[in-house]
């Protein structure tokens, strides 16, 4: 049976709904499986075969055993999941999978929609309330914002960064309301995350039921992970170990972590490629094995990766045997060569974004967004630094719609991306939000005022 255990070691193991209710551990680490489960060969045999809702059930039974039966886990997955998950080609070994097809019309959906079943079930059968805090750079607090709007017992108050979001992710927040609190910051999103992050370690408020959907939540990690195992069973010979490559645009590292959490289920990967845009901390700690933190964070048009500094980065390093804390201090460093051998990291900055939408589109007619532009250029860095990789089949991730930033799309190609259902109306609907300069004094006494009855 799977267990938590918390990256700071402070704190005993526990099982997946005390991690996903909690979001942070106790000693501010973060919560990563043990054991983790192997993909079974019958599994990878059929994998191929399998809708992606029962394939994602399948996928994350091992992790949920003792707390979601594998029924509920697939009524779960069956409501989470009721849309497309598209494999498009731009050249014949290059493949984009479009995790853009969700209701927010961002691959945040994918975990969201599944930790908004879960926690809600999980708040039903314990008869308690939670109040969730998560912090957004983009594309997270519309997906959280929606996926839990209307749960019963639970409440969401979101943080972005007020500058740095564009106007369809900001609307996309700001026009759900009920239940869900959007709160616009002065800062960059490292401010708004630092917030959230603070108030589950701050002692007057550990009378509340706080949790997290940011990516610092095991829930966030785990339903990513499925993904990767969906593109690489149809397009590639997995049961028979055909190796696949996958270029992962990363901002905060929960979705690259979900991808080495496939690998480390037995999943076949040659390589990840993780494209950052100029917040380039990681490239440079891959590179040097130093790691120093951006701040503040840079300001790139792939704005939902504008992360001076990772949280999951504390997972990855722990993955291959070090130790980080919350801070992103190296208390033990991990074995570098290993990360090396199984990750490719590389920064590309706004011109190169552009370029590579502009080039994507006239070269092989595909449509692409910043921040799938950033992964898209990765991997063809990745390609022309390692020739013999080319005949392997590399998967790309696109991970917003298009239609999220037209004004950096229409330049490039001479193409308005028609909207998606879900970004329709937007301009018509009323915008409610509060706005705070982001000193944790204030961010406090609000949570305090309104959230603790």
């Amino acid at each position: 049976m799977t267990s938590y255990y918390s990256t700071n070691h402070g704190v005993p193991e526990t099982d997946l709904a005390a991690a996903l209710l909690e979001g942070q551990a106790a000693d501010k680490g973060l919560y990563m499986p043990r054991p983790i489960p192997r993909l079974s060969s019958d599994l990878l045999a059929h994998a191929r075969d399998l809708p992606y809702p029962e394939l994602a059930a399948r996928v994350l039974e091992p992790f949920a055993e003792g707390v979601f039966s594998a029924d509920v886990l697939r009524g779960i997955c069956e409501d989470a999941y009721d849309f497309d998950v598209p494999l498009e080609k731009a050249t014949e070994r290059v493949f984009i999978m479009r995790l853009d097809r969700g209701p927010t019309a961002s691959f945040k959906d994918f975990a969201a929609r599944f930790m908004g079943r879960a926690l809600g079930r999980l708040v039903r059968e314990r008869g308690r309330e939670l109040l969730i805090l998560t912090a957004t750079s983009g594309d997270t607090g519309s997906a959280i914002a929606h996926a839990f709007h209307g749960v019963p017992a639970i409440r969401v108050v979101v943080l972005f960064p007020r500058q740095e979001v564009s106007d369809r992710q900001r609307r996309q927040m700001t026009t759900v309301g009920d239940n869900v609190t959007v709160i616009s910051i002065e800062g960059k999103f490292d401010d708004c995350q630092a917030l959230v992050k603070r108030a589950f370690a701050d002692p007057d408020l550990a009378h509340m039921s706080l949790s997290s959907a940011n990516s610092i939540n095991i829930g966030r990690l785990l339903p990513q992970s499925v993904y990767y195992v969906y593109a690489a069973s149809r397009l590639a010979d997995v049961d028979a170990g055909e190796k696949i490559v996958f270029s992962v645009p990363s901002g905060n590292f929960g979705d690259m972590m979900g991808g080495l959490l496939a690998s480390r289920m037995g999943l076949p990967v040659s390589r990840f490629v993780v494209a950052t845009n100029s917040n380039d901390e990681v490239p440079r700690f891959l590179e040097t094995g130093a790691y120093s933190k951006i701040v503040p964070s840079r300001v790139c048009i792939s704005n939902a990766m504008n992360v001076g500094h990772p949280s999951n980065l504390a997972r990855v390093v722990d993955l291959y045997g070090g130790r980080m804390d919350e801070l992103g201090n190296l208390v033990k460093p991990p074995d570098m060569d290993a990360v090396r051998k199984d990750v490719f990291a590389v920064s590309v900055d706004d011109d190169a974004t552009r370029r590579t939408i502009a080039d994507a589109y006239k070269r092989h007619g595909v449509l692409l967004e910043p921040h799938g532009a950033v992964g898209f250029a990765g991997l063809t860095r990745y390609l022309e630094a390692h020739p013999d990789e080319r005949r392997r089949t590399a998967v790309t991730l696109e991970t917003a719609h298009p239609a999220k930033f037209p004004d950096e799309v229409r330049p490039a190609t001479g193409v308005d991306p028609e909207l998606p259902l879900s970004l329709k109306g937007l301009e018509s609907k009323a915008e409610r939000f509060l706005s705070m300069e982001g000193t944790y004094e204030e961010f406090k006494t609000y949570v305090l005022k309104e959230h603790a009855a």
